[in-house]
């Protein structure tokens, strides 16, 4: 690895050095270049006005979490080599790659059946052939290939470099400061045992809060019920113009790698089978989605221009939280009341009314535990380690159905 370096000023971080070699050409790589154009938190900025940083910042991030965890496992007299430290360190920075605009909301609609990790791993291969195999390495690290196991966790796992770097940085730009965990003091306590990450018994109360934190920022911030409204408004609004599209109507404008997803039927086998799939999603980002929404908000169509101009000029659906399924009967009113309050058919309503569940737990002790070392040698996992609070809570899985509709007089609910 060359001792030379490219120095660049992070907000969060400070100065993070990129060596010269694969990872600034990586750097460099329009790959990579493609997140400086999709916001990380998709749009959380509907809430949250600061969050308006990139993926490719956040890879920074993750990178320079990397390169510190690795020097402090070193220290501890944990073998790395050269070339190994180098390839969990483009892992890393590759790991993201595979998103599209506005986050899942891609996977949702343009793209059925294959995840963004999925996609990343394509995007890693394709590079790894341009580069004559220099991520070869990287991608079995990445893929969990590799003997040493734990490089893998810090790729991905419970205490991945990933969420170190999206929990103080989403936490930074959202002002959101109860996220804000000590992902310094962590990579200190990390050491290797058995050929798995463990944590030193002194950074414990670390591991709390890192656990406490990440609950508060999916509920108060990845899953804010206002959020979770305006990416359904542009799921449905792009599932409008999949149906125009469908019918041939040639005044549905759209950039050109939108209107290729538009326009085509996108499966995982067709994704996986077709380079053109790849490569138009390459030239997908946020404003493809943006300036298509713009043109959609004077269509023909009442309910695409209707959906549109509620994206552009934040006309938002209202939105509802329960523990339980809302009722059929609520829904059937709700539709009706949106059709004749819109002028529209019953079946288009189905665009301006939406009820996600969403579930999600924070720690899954049976995916990858977070094992804490202590000075004899023994280590227990965090559940058992903790006499803080109890991690079993932080393992149940937590379900909320959401109910987001048009807003109307005749939709709210009675008083």
């Amino acid at each position: 690895m060359s001792s030379e370096s490219k120095i660049i000023n992070d907000p969060v971080f400070g100065f993070i050095k990129l060596p010269k070699g694969l990872i600034y050409d990586l750097v460099c790589h329009p790959v990579v270049q493609r997140l400086t154009r999709i916001r990380q938190l998709g749009l959380s900025s509907v809430v949250y006005p600061g969050a308006q940083h990139t993926r490719f910042q956040h890879s920074l991030g993750a990178f320079h979490l990397m390169s510190e965890a690795i020097r402090e496992l070193t220290a501890k007299g944990n073998f790395i080599f050269d070339s190994e430290a180098e390839a969990v360190e483009a892992a890393i920075l590759l790991h993201d790659v595979g998103h599209g605009p506005f986050s899942h909301v891609l996977e949702h609609t343009l793209v059925r059946g294959i995840s963004h990790e999925e996609i990343s791993l394509m995007l890693m291969e394709r590079i790894n052939r341009e580069m004559n195999g220099q991520l070869a390495l990287a991608i079995r690290i990445f893929r969990d290939q590799y003997p040493k196991r734990f490089l893998h966790q810090l790729v991905s796992g419970q205490l991945d470099m990933d969420r170190l770097d999206y929990l103080r940085r989403d936490s930074f730009y959202t002002g959101v400061s109860e996220g804000n965990i000590g992902s310094a003091r962590i990579i200190k306590m990390l050491d290797v045992k058995d050929d798995r990450l463990v944590v030193e018994s002194k950074g414990i109360y670390s591991i709390e809060n890192f656990l406490t934190a990440r609950r508060l920022m999916y509920w108060q911030v990845y899953l804010h019920k206002t959020s979770v409204a305006y990416e359904q408004l542009l799921v449905n609004t792009l599932r409008r113009a999949q149906q125009l599209a469908a019918r041939g109507d040639e005044s549905l404008f759209a950039p050109p790698p939108l209107r290729f997803f538009l326009r085509n039927d996108i499966d995982a086998p067709r994704f996986r089978a077709d380079s053109a799939c790849l490569d138009h999603f390459l030239l997908l980002d946020d404003n493809d989605i943006w300036t298509a929404l713009k043109a959609w908000m004077f269509h023909p169509d009442r309910v695409l221009s209707t959906l549109a101009r509620g994206m552009v000029n934040r006309q938002l659906f209202k939105v509802e939280v329960s523990a339980e399924p809302f009722p059929d009967e609520r829904l059937e009113q709700l539709r009706d009341a949106i059709a004749r309050g819109l002028g529209i058919a019953p079946a288009d309503a189905a665009y301006f009314l939406s009820t996600p569940d969403i579930e999600s737990h924070m720690y899954n002790p049976a995916d990858d535990s977070i094992d804490i070392l202590y000075a004899d040698g023994t280590t227990r996992s965090i559940a058992d380690a903790s006499d803080m609070f109890d991690i079993a809570l932080l393992a149940r899985k937590v379900k909320k159905h959401y109910l987001c509709y048009w807003r109307l007089p005749q939709t709210r609910p009675p008083r």
